[in-house]
């Protein structure tokens, strides 16, 4: 007979904001818990509108030394458009001299499906980690930076601190949908859900599309806010909402076991501190 501990989401309904395409994985996960899972994306991704330094920098690939990918999104968008690209016959086979880092092991599994040598994985997973724990590999390096159209300077910087030199090229726009169910935002505004979880900053600031800020703060008072690394974290707890559950690992297992144990340790009645860092600043 299957044991209460096996369900530990059981009663539990968690909203997902991830794009509808990269939350099938997350949702079996939080299912297999127990969970009651409603999908509400608050995000979607696209290629660039002007691919030009793109195209540049997939026609000059091997002058780079190391290519660093922040996210799956990065190699997704980035390793569709090599294959797409007029300079590349065939399967692109990457040139001996050029390396592949990836700021966490679901960004490294992406990579590696996509065809890329992943020969370094950041040990705390994030973009300014990486660029430390690589400085001294880094050092006079050409780096290739595929990102978002919406992300922050800190990592470019950080990279060329250690001297790098680096080629920041746009692979993918960040947006936000047209429309979410409104069924579904009014059971988040009615507090009529346990958790919601957030992927990324933008995941969460354009959910403010639909919520105010003043009421997703007072929101993150009854409903558990959960969120996938320092930096989601820190853009969540920045607009003054609080972070209950923050997971290190974006990988659908590692989030699902992330929310179990903070309602595993809350109904045991111990203190709601998450292996994988949760409250952390």
């Amino acid at each position: 007979m299957p044991q209460k501990d096996d369900k530990p989401l059981a009663g539990k309904r968690v909203v997902v904001t991830r794009a509808a395409e990269q939350s099938a994985g997350v949702i079996a996960a939080l299912e297999k818990q127990g969970a009651e899972v409603l999908l509400m994306p608050t995000i979607e991704f696209a290629p660039p509108e002007d691919c030009s330094a793109l195209d540049a920098a997939m026609a000059h690939i091997s002058d780079f030394d190391w290519i660093l990918f922040t996210s799956q999104n990065a190699v997704r968008f980035f390793a569709k458009h090599l294959a797409q690209h007029s300079s590349i016959q065939g399967r692109f086979e990457q040139p001996a001299g050029l390396r592949t880092a990836a700021v966490g092991p679901g960004t490294a599994e992406a990579a590696n499906k996509d065809g890329f040598r992943v020969d370094y994985v950041a040990k705390n997973h994030t973009g300014e980690s990486l660029a430390g724990e690589l400085a001294a590999k880094l050092r006079g390096k050409r780096v290739l930076l595929p990102r978002s159209d919406r992300a922050d300077d800190r990592l470019p910087s950080a990279l060329r601190a250690a001297d790098a030199e680096v080629t920041q090229v746009i692979a993918y726009r960040t947006a936000a949908p047209r429309a979410i169910d409104p069924h579904t935002l009014q059971r988040v505004r009615n507090a009529e859900v346990d958790a919601i979880l957030f992927a990324s900053p933008s995941a969460f600031h354009n959910l403010q599309s639909w919520i105010p800020g003043a009421e997703l703060a007072a929101l993150s008072q009854r409903v558990q806010f959960a969120t996938i690394g320092p930096t989601t974290g820190r853009a969540v707890r920045d607009a003054g909402a609080q972070v209950e559950i923050e997971a290190a690992d974006a990988s659908p297992a590692a989030l699902a076991d992330a929310i179990a144990s903070y309602y595993r340790a809350r109904a045991q009645g111990q203190p709601s501190i998450q292996p994988s860092a949760a409250r952390r600043a």
